[in-house]
């Protein structure tokens, strides 16, 4: 992979850069197998293009968790590492496995297996969601929500009209259109009031009440009140707010530390938030001064140093110091995502690294980015893989 600060190679497994220092955000090992397509089948190669399962499945997914999903006559199973069948493709669709269980449809109901196949949790449900901190939402008999423990037991009584995924301990819940806060215990620590909310941020969750957004501590306690027309979720310690129509940024006490003067803003990213002053964008600092003057048709946050910006149609990139780091020469481009951006030139998708070089030509009919040193293309109106060093997985 390349490092999203210098752009130099670095060693598979490195926690930091041996260029220049810069603390990696993952330092995850690179799956040893690759989802590889023969023809019309798929099956593993290692990266050295070296066949280690057979191609027999209509198709797979990338390895997670040391085990891959593989879809066969419209069922779904499971692959280890070395390409055995561990888990037999019989289920109507399959999650990826997390806190060691997977989400699994069986005639049309959901529940939750093991890794060596065994059913954790039998398929009765009509909907269910992966667990999270222990927990995982489900809908019960009677068309509501509750939640259900790794063993199978009904922890959290199905009672509510919505629910959402635990994160720090607290779960969003919807009762009778209200939204509050549960416990993993199922006591309601905030309660169902809000026309809306999010989940806690950097201590602070979004709420809107009569129409008006405010922030919630963990106690439930109004923090800010609820006074804007619009909000986002904090982010390095500023959230953007909506106000008469203007965007600015206040900080977790409530203070407007960036008057709402902007058409439209971004969230802070790496010191700076992209805004924007009459149909043009730019980027100002935490002081909310205009470190980069709004001169660009679009922009997107800083990430890795970078940030990309429209002009006149084209897409490159800028510094921190608002510096031509990538001319604006691409049709479309993607913020850099494991040292790499995804661009469109000529109405074909490539990828270029943090110097603006061309690591892979745009030759793809389509592309997404990459994710654990590997991207999904199409090429030629077929599907396949590629990792960070253009290595393509398929054979015609």
């Amino acid at each position: 992979m390349l490092c999203p600060s210098c752009g130099k190679t670095i060693p598979d497994g490195s926690a930091f850069c041996p260029g220049c220092g810069t603390k990696l955000a993952s330092a995850k090992k690179l799956a040893a197998l690759i989802p590889y397509r023969q023809r019309h089948k798929w099956g593993f190669w290692d990266r050295a293009r070296k066949m280690e399962t057979p191609a027999l499945y209509d198709s797979v997914d990338p390895f997670s968790n040391g085990l891959a999903r593989v879809h066969l006559d419209g069922k779904v199973g499971f692959v280890d590492a070395r390409g055995n069948m561990i888990i037999r493709a019989v289920y109507d669709n399959a999650d990826d496995f997390c806190e060691g269980l997977a989400r699994v449809k069986l005639n049309g109901e959901y529940g939750y297996i093991e890794t060596n196949g065994k059913m954790a949790i039998p398929a009765v449900y009509d909907g269910a969601d992966s667990f999270a901190e222990g927990l995982a939402r489900v809908i019960g008999l009677n068309d509501k929500w509750g939640f259900v423990d790794a063993r199978g037991n009904m922890a959290i009584p199905a009672v509510y009209d919505g629910a959402l995924p635990f994160r720090d301990g607290l779960a969003r819940v919807n009762l009778n259109g209200k939204w509050g806060f549960v416990d993993a215990r199922g006591n309601m620590i905030i309660p169902a009031i809000y026309d809306n909310a999010d989940d806690f941020c950097e201590d602070l969750a979004r709420v809107n009440l009569n129409g008006k957004w405010g922030f919630l501590d963990a106690r439930g306690n109004m923090a800010i009140p609820a006074v804007y027309d619009g909000a986002d979720s904090f982010a390095e310690g500023l959230a953007r707010i909506v106000l008469n129509d203007k965007q600015g940024f206040i900080d977790t006490k409530g203070k407007m530390v960036i008057p709402a003067v902007y058409d439209d803003a971004g969230d802070f990213s790496e010191g700076l938030a992209c805004v924007e002053v009459d149909g043009k964008w730019g980027f100002i600092d935490t002081q909310g001064n205009m470190v980069i003057p709004a001169a660009y048709d679009n922009a997107l946050s800083f990430s890795g140093g970078l940030a990309r910006v429209e002009v006149d149609g084209k897409y490159g990139f800028i510094g921190a110091k608002g510096n031509v780091a990538i001319p604006s020469i691409y049709d479309g481009a993607d913020s850099f995502a494991e040292g790499l951006a995804l661009v469109k030139l000529n109405e074909r998708y490539g990828f270029i690294d943090t110097k603006g070089n061309i690591a892979m030509r745009a030759v793809y009919d389509s592309a997404d980015d990459f994710s654990e040193g590997l991207a999904p293309v199409r090429f030629n109106d077929k599907c396949g893989y590629i990792d960070n060093k253009g290595t393509q997985y398929w054979e015609d």
